[in-house]
């Protein structure tokens, strides 16, 4: 082969391999748009890290508004059951900014966060309110930045309420799950997280406890605080002992 049809063959595959990053890198972007995930690489050691965050409003059974900020539980429980049978995937990060949202379907993620043999890190940014905090003490390991806040308040049902002791049994009950599972997953004792949840001098207009930054940590709630600095690092530190 000529040195002229050489040089030829290197710029084609030089130009096939941009068009293929460029590929890459579109389908890494609409996964970040679409999903708020994507996966990242670990230095020399080749080990991948998924990134989900779970922000906005947790979406159930019901479609939200179109304005309204969510995340699909339908979307996310298809990807940590992929998450857990792909052998390219070492770790998970999660980065959470929600308001709460539906419990079945917090609770359903929370579990399968829990359940997951890759080791797992929370990162709360901004707030993880609601149904929010099982998730978030779901992970292996939690963290949360100094001016992030965690909302613990009982359970709200929206539309029509049967007045009845059924009812009030069954809202108990939901309690109780919640309670049960966030104690199972943390250094807190259910009688003070309840205390938390009933408290009643806090919020003007709800019952219930806001607690920043270092209070989440000092109620044993969160490991942690820290940045997405930490975070990473733990999660190397866990991926290394697998």
């Amino acid at each position: 082969m000529s040195k002229k049809k050489q040089h030829q063959q290197v710029k084609n595959d030089n130009n096939n391999k941009e068009k293929e990053d460029q590929e890459k890198q579109k389908l890494v972007d609409e996964k970040i748009k679409e999903d708020g995930q994507v996966i990242l690489k670990h230095g020399e050691q080749g080990r991948n890290i998924h990134l989900i965050s779970i922000i906005g409003e947790v979406e159930g059974h019901e479609c939200l508004g179109g304005n309204t900020k969510t995340t699909k539980y339908e979307h996310i429980l298809p990807q940590l059951a992929a998450i857990e049978d792909s052998d390219e995937v070492d770790g998970l990060l999660v980065l959470l900014n929600t308001v709460g949202g539906d419990v079945e379907a917090g609770l359903a993620i929370a579990e399968m966060i829990a359940s997951l043999s890759k080791p797992t890190v929370s990162l709360v940014l901004g707030g993880s309110h609601s149904i929010g905090v099982p998730i978030a003490v779901s992970t292996d390991y939690s963290y949360i930045v100094p001016s992030a806040t965690m909302v613990i308040h009982p359970v709200r049902l929206s539309g029509m309420v049967i007045g009845v002791q059924q009812t009030f049994d069954y809202f108990r009950q939901i309690q109780d799950r919640i309670l049960d599972f966030i104690e199972s997953h943390c250094g807190a004792e259910k009688e003070r997280l309840e205390e938390l949840m009933m408290e009643t001098e806090m919020l003007t207009k709800d019952v219930g406890t806001i607690l920043v930054g270092e209070e989440a940590v000092g109620e044993k709630i969160i490991d942690e605080v820290g940045g997405i600095h930490e975070a990473f690092e733990k999660l190397r530190e866990l991926m290394e002992k697998q």
